[in-house]
């Protein structure tokens, strides 16, 4: 049996193990290696809608989603890397006085987080977006730095990224069991063999539920049905 090893080694090739993958090198981190059961993007991440709004109230949330927006900004500024990144800004309509009220609340959040939202008029709103019936409306709120990126070619290029700097992301290979050893893994059963491994993460997405189970955990994922509209 082939035997490898690594010092950190992702299960999971979607946008999150990635991005782990990413940051660990960027860190400095040395010997990391990412295991995907089949091409990079494959499971919830080609068709996630990819919108990009930052303000939530979490604060850390806010910094989480605001760090990404500073990374798709790197990753095309200074790494060079192609991806469909668009910061539209984004738009939230309010057409009655108590939204209106919220929307000024939410425009103090956001400030107390350090992120740029303006209150604008029903007629600043339709000039941004012309297609908005402006009768009726109260005002809105506007935030310049959200956006949204196609899913898909971020995390091709977060994984070239991790990859110019030393990651190991291997495609099609699956893992099958783990080996426990005082409460922690110390290797993987895989379809390319053994890895042994100081530190294992699971970036699983919709399948950590199924993975977990084989170490007796539960985790209390399952897939949830979404809507939303493509346009031309």
């Amino acid at each position: 049996m082939v035997q490898n090893s690594a010092k950190h080694l992702i299960i999971g090739g979607g946008i999150i193990g990635c991005s782990i993958a990413y940051h660990l090198s960027r860190m400095g981190e040395k010997d990391v290696c990412l295991l995907e059961r089949a091409n990079l993007t494959e499971g919830a991440t080609w068709h996630a809608a990819g919108l990009v709004g930052q303000l939530r109230s979490s604060r850390n949330t806010t910094r989480m989603l605001k760090k990404s927006v500073e990374m798709y900004d790197r990753l095309q500024r200074q790494e060079g890397l192609k991806f469909d990144w668009k910061k539209t800004g984004s738009l939230r309509l309010a057409a009655t006085k108590e939204r209106m009220l919220e929307a000024r609340r939410l425009a103090t959040m956001a400030r107390s987080f350090d992120l740029e939202m303006h209150i604008i008029s029903p007629s600043e709103a339709k000039q941004l977006f012309p297609l908005i019936e402006q009768n009726g409306l109260e005002g809105a709120a506007f935030i310049p730095s959200d956006g949204y990126v196609d899913p898909a070619s971020l995390c091709q290029a977060i994984a070239s990224a991790a990859r110019k700097q030393g990651v190991d992301i291997r495609q099609r290979v699956e893992a099958l069991d783990f080996n426990v050893t005082n409460g922690r893994i110390t290797s993987v059963e895989t379809t390319e063999g053994r890895w042994d491994a100081e530190n294992v993460i699971f970036a699983t997405g919709m399948w950590s539920r199924e993975i977990a189970a084989k170490l007796g955990i539960q985790v209390p994922a399952c897939a949830v049905e979404h809507q939303y509209i493509v346009t031309e």
